[in-house]
Order: structure tokens, then sequence, then C-alpha cells
């Protein structure tokens, strides 16, 4: 008899499995869409896309874009720059119903792009199951409260993160190939202006040509929307910019940036604002510090990670929705090798990455603020457990930033590694650390 070749294991067609990963992402995000688009109440449902489509409805009705609400029982303005009204056109050609369905496929759509870029260098590890590795990976992150909290509300928190994370990351995206960078962050900036977070950082570095795109197309933007809709430019920019009250209940629990904690528990009036601008000050000397080391070792998914939690945190308002940048966070913690670890024998849960990771993920899978609410609504409790649990993703925000200067110690840590050489085809060269001097 003939010695047999052993039968070594072909993974399944990627014609096969790119459609198995959809249907695994669609299966993952089934229990956030039943609970917020087939069993919430009608007149809380897909409240933002509401706002947004009511923006649309404005320009082609003529009404005044600022002074128009949202039907009863919610009654919201519209809060964004008018590029942002002209770009929620499309909406306003379809029924309300339809674009809140639509707008929920494409932020899942958007946070899968985000975990493709963010996690790029533990994905391709995967080789040939790269498809099934997404999938995995994107059905958890689905999951975060400020991802499903963006998906209850309709929000445009995902599509912010995807565009200055496609902006910054090296390699650069395909897509980008002519793209100059900086372009992605000023049209961010020109529909919501937490972005602008991104130039600080880019002046920061003497990123003199970023900076500059961004900030021109920007202002290109919103000179165009000005020429486009004076009126409105000049009712918002001229007023509803400048009226916090636009933006609802700024000590509420929904805003978990530090201005939003200390509302809720700090001294009122001038005390209560110098405390904040002097951690406003601390947090950001130290995490505009750590994204420079991040952009320095060519870590650029560590570098956005930084900056999208400073755009919480230092912000005045940062609802919970707009932490999605905590996707980001997961897979810069994770980096390359979550698994490695310092020396032979030591147990996997001793890698430094893989903890950090896991940490920062089952903290924003839990929902603390709301249970901080409940508890705080039985009097007989004592107050200091319901207080924590209230501000958790502030902390969690800043455990993240501490997090990230942890995992990064040592630089020899974890190198940047490329990923397989086989699976980069779109992919460009990193660009020079000259073009930044």
């Amino acid at each position: 008899m003939t010695p047999t070749t052993p039968r070594t294991r072909r993974p399944l067609p990627a014609r096969w499995q790119w459609p198995l990963a959809v249907a695994l992402i669609a299966l993952a995000a089934v229990p956030v869409v039943l609970r917020y688009l087939v069993f919430w109440p009608m007149d809380q449902w897909q409240v933002d896309v509401e706002v947004y489509r009511d923006a649309g409805v404005s320009i082609l009705t003529g009404r005044p874009i600022y002074a128009a609400m949202t039907e009863a029982p919610q009654l919201l303005p519209f809060t964004y720059p008018p590029f942002a009204a002209l770009l929620a056109i499309p909406l306003a050609w379809v029924p309300f119903g339809v674009a809140g369905w639509l707008w929920t496929a494409a932020q899942v759509a958007a946070t899968t792009a985000i975990v493709w870029y963010a996690g790029w260098r533990l994905i391709h590890r995967a080789g040939p199951w790269v498809p099934l590795a997404l999938a995995a990976l994107v059905a958890p992150m689905l999951w975060l409260h400020p991802v499903s909290d963006g998906i209850r509300f309709g929000q445009v928190n995902a599509f912010m993160v995807l565009a200055c994370l496609m902006d910054l990351r090296r390699p650069r995206p395909g897509l980008l190939r002519h793209v100059p960078p900086g372009v992605l962050v000023g049209l961010a900036m020109s529909i919501k202006l937490t972005p602008g977070v991104f130039v600080i950082h880019y002046l920061v570095n003497r990123r003199w040509r970023e900076a500059a795109t961004a900030v021109g197309t920007a202002v290109g933007v919103t000179l165009g929307a000005w020429v486009l809709l004076p009126e409105a430019s000049f009712a918002f920019w001229g007023g509803a910019l400048q009226d916090p009250a636009r933006l609802g209940p700024n000590f509420g629990t929904s805003n978990q940036s530090m201005r939003g904690f200390l509302l809720r528990v700090g001294p009122e009036g001038l005390a209560g604002t110098a405390i904040w601008l002097v951690l406003v000050a601390v947090v950001g000397v130290f995490g505009f510090r750590l994204a420079r080391r991040m952009w320095l070792r060519d870590d650029s998914i560590g570098e956005v990670a930084v900056v999208g939690l400073l755009a919480c945190l230092l912000s005045p308002v940062a609802w919970i929705h707009h932490f999605h940048w905590v996707v980001v966070v997961v897979f810069a913690l994770l980096g390359t090798q979550p698994w490695r670890r310092r020396g032979a024998g030591v147990p996997w849960w001793r890698s430094r990455r893989l903890v950090a990771g896991l940490v920062v993920a089952a903290w924003f899978l839990m929902r603390m603020p709301w249970w901080g609410i409940s508890w705080l609504n039985h009097p007989q409790w004592p107050e200091l457990p319901g207080r924590i649990l209230q501000n958790a993703d502030v902390a969690g925000g800043l455990v993240a930033l501490w997090l990230l200067w942890w995992v990064g110690r040592d630089e020899s840590d974890e190198p940047e590694a490329p990923a397989p050489r086989e699976v980069r085809p779109l992919e460009t060269s990193s660009s020079s650390r000259a073009d930044h001097s």
C-alpha cells in the first residue's frame, strides 16, 4: 500500500466567505435593530434622522431651517451647520420610515468599515479567513453602548469617525489615493464642529499642510453653503450656534463630557468653570502629547483613538453616542498581536494589550450611566455609587486614554507590523514623515 498524503484543510472560497460575513454582521445587528426600530415607541423613533430629514424638507419647501421643529412630543431643532442641511436633502425624497431603516443600514455599514480600517493589523492576520474575522470583530462593536445609542437615535457619529479615521490612517486607504490628507477632516468639520480637534492635533505637530487643507476645505464648503443658503447661514453662525439650549440640557446624564460631569456633581458658577478649564488643560496636554507620540511611532490607529477621545472629553457637550470613537480605541489597544506576552510561560490573560482592549470593550458594553439613574431613583440608597455609575462613560474615556498610554510605555513592546503583503492590494505606502515637517 502506498502512503496517503494527509489532506490540508482549505478555507471557504472568498466568494462564499464575504456573503456569509455580511449575513453574520446583519445577524449581529438584529438585537439592536429589533429594540430600536421594531419595538421602540414611535414617538421616539429615529428622532435625529427626523431632525436631519426635516432640514432637507425645509430647504425644499423654503421654510427657515433653524426655526423649524420636529413633530411633538420631541420638538427638536436642527443644530448642525447649513452644509449638513444640504446633505440631508436626499432624506427628504423618501418617506420617514424608509429613511430611518436606510440610515440604520448605513450606520451598520459605516461601523463595519471603521472596524476594517481600525483593525486591519489584526484582521489581516487571519490570512484566508479575513471576511469571517471581520464579521467576528464587528459583532461586539455593534453592541457597544455608544454604537447602539447612535442606532437608537439615528445619529451621524459613525460617519464622522469613519471620515477622520480614513483621513489619518497609514497606510492611506486606496480609495483616497488622490485625495489630499485633511480633506475628510475638513468635510467632517463642516457637518459637526467637534472634529476640529484634529486640526489642533495637526498644529501641535506642525503638520501645516494637513491643517491648512482641513481648514481650507471646511471654509470652502461653508462659504459654498453660504452662497446657496444665505439666510440659513446667517441664522446659524449669527445666532443658533451660540444658543446652548438648542442642544438640550447640558447637565443631563447623556452629556458624558468632563463639563457634563461637573455640571452634575461639581460647584456651580465661576468655581465650576475654573475647575473645568483646569481639567481641560491637564487632559488636553496629556492627550495631545500622547497623540504626538503615537504619530511619531507610526501608530495612526492609536493617534486617531487618542484625538477622538479628546473630542469627547474636552468638548462642553458629548452625548453618549459621541463615544463611537471607542470602536477605534479598542483596536488601537489590541494592536497587531493582542495575545503577545512578555516572556515564555506567561498566561494569555497577562497580555497587556489584550487585557486593555477587553476592559474598554466590556466597560462600554455596559449601560452604566443609566444604571446610575436607576440607582439614584431610590432615595434610601447611598448616593455615591449612583453618581459613580451615572458618570461612568466620562471615567471610561479617561481610563481608555490612560490605557492607550499604558500599553505603549515600552516602544519595543509591540512595534507596528504590516499586514501580510498578499492582502494589501488596495493600500498605498505610508507618506513620508518629511511631508509634515
